[in-house]
């Protein structure tokens, strides 16, 4: 190669790298009670302060039933914090969409600009039943088609909104403030669905998907880039993965954690997560590889999810394989990375001293310098 770049194409997207808050508490060892990190201020404490020295841009805040409040928690941790933004969930019909308008932009301006939106309809049809929520699914990514266009509109109109939709009507609706960034906060999408890819291909700045095969992943970009394309937006959607991570100075050290992660687990807790999320097309799909095999892809391991619903696809090795396999997805055209470990705050502080130069050294110019001490 010549090393000279070619003009018509597209300058390569920034790199960033978020990182989880485990709000339902931490482990070692699913089912061993041993193992177990209760939720605690003290416990969000460490993960925020060793993801933001690790280099880490922003905190994906999850919503189920056995995790913390995301709004409370969110807002607390910006606030004790320096720099991470906050991912937090938007769900179809649980917060009337003026109301949220409002209270992203007033997060939005008390922290400088430090919140993103993650559009999430839901895993689980019972616990949405537990919680009141009436609409399926289908019904789900309508109205959160309807929320959404609400929320840019009330973020960008300097007049009243008026709405004449399905599900929601507004007749001259006004918020303060507006938003900090421009010309809105940023939203995040990861679903499975057509109707998930739908919303992302007209709303989402990043669709994160799930661990899955390279070419499962390159063809599902490809077509929802052409999905985008209807809206015009081909160039302005973003790709992401969300995986977890085992990365230990040896191989086998990892390979050795990783299966000790799930060696305790119950039949009966297995059986939750088969059943509780059945209904969840990017469940689905897990489930579908974890059937396969253990191993997907070169270090791409399926253990977590038999033990935790959602984004269970770990990637497992030493640094260089961990940096391998995510500069594999990067190549593939993916610049988004919402990343997860055990134990939270010791897998951040890893990653960051392990991973992130590799990644720094063959991504140049894609990544912000590493964090300066304090």
């Amino acid at each position: 190669m010549s090393g000279m770049s070619d003009p018509h194409l597209p300058e390569p997207r920034r790199l960033e790298f978020g990182w989880f808050l485990p709000t339902a508490g931490d482990t070692t060892a699913y089912g061993l009670a041993s193992a177990q990190i209760a939720s605690s201020l003290p416990l969000f404490d460490k993960v925020v302060a060793a993801a933001e020295a690790a280099g880490f841009e922003y905190m994906l805040v999850p919503v189920q039933t056995a995790c913390w409040e995301a709004w409370i928690t969110s807002a607390m941790m910006v606030a004790r914090s320096k720099s991470m933004r906050m991912l937090v969930a938007a769900r179809p019909s649980y917060i009337n969409p003026v109301l949220l308008a409002k209270m992203v932009t007033t997060f939005d301006q008390l922290s400088g600009g430090r919140i993103c939106i993650n559009l999430i309809a839901g895993q689980s049809e019972a616990e949405n039943a537990s919680e009141g929520v009436k609409w399926g699914k289908e019904e789900r990514y309508e109205i959160m088609e309807e929320e959404v266009t609400i929320l840019k509109r009330l973020w960008t109109a300097r007049g009243p909104v008026t709405f004449d939709g399905k599900f929601y009507q507004l007749k001259g609706a006004q918020i303060r403030p507006y938003p900090f960034q421009s010309p809105h906060p940023r939203f995040y999408l990861g679903g499975g669905s057509r109707q998930a890819w739908e919303i992302s291909a007209k709303h989402s700045d990043v669709h994160l998907f799930w661990g899955d095969t390279y070419e499962r992943i390159r063809a599902n970009m490809a077509e929802i880039k052409t999905m985008a394309a209807a809206h015009g937006r081909q160039d302005q959607i973003g790709f992401g993965m969300r995986l977890q991570i085992v990365c230990r100075e040896t191989e086998k050290e990892a390979w050795d954690f990783a299966h000790g992660l799930i060696a305790h687990a119950s039949d009966a807790q297995k059986a939750f997560v088969r059943e509780r999320f059945a209904t969840s097309e990017a469940n689905r799909r897990v489930r579908e590889l974890a059937a396969g095999g253990e191993v997907i892809e070169r270090n791409l391991w399926t253990g977590i999810t038999q033990v935790r619903p959602g984004a269970g696809i770990a990637i497992v090795g030493d640094p260089e394989q961990c940096a391998a396999t995510l500069q594999d997805f990067i190549d593939l055209g993916c610049h988004s990375f919402c990343l997860s470990g055990y134990l939270h705050d010791e897998e951040a502080e890893r990653f960051g001293k392990w991973v992130m130069p590799i990644l720094r050294a063959r991504n140049k110019g894609r990544m912000p310098a590493a964090p300066t001490a304090a």
